[in-house]
């Protein structure tokens, strides 16, 4: 079995502001279509998350 890499840490709330995930620092889009994407899309969007923590630091809910 394989584990499939995702970023969520189930705190899951989104930011007026942003439209983002407070927790996992993803959109509404990108968690909805998360099961259905594979591997390489996965770890794409991971690599981008990082960048979005600095842009959203001091967001409200």
């Amino acid at each position: 079995m394989t584990t499939v890499s995702t970023p969520c840490i189930n705190v899951c709330q989104i930011d007026r502001r942003s439209g983002l995930c407070i927790g996992c620092l993803r959109s509404l889009d990108e968690i909805g279509a998360w099961g259905r994407l594979g591997e390489p899309e996965r770890r794409a969007i991971m690599a981008r998350l990082p960048d979005r923590r600095t842009s959203t630091d001091g967001a409200t809910v």
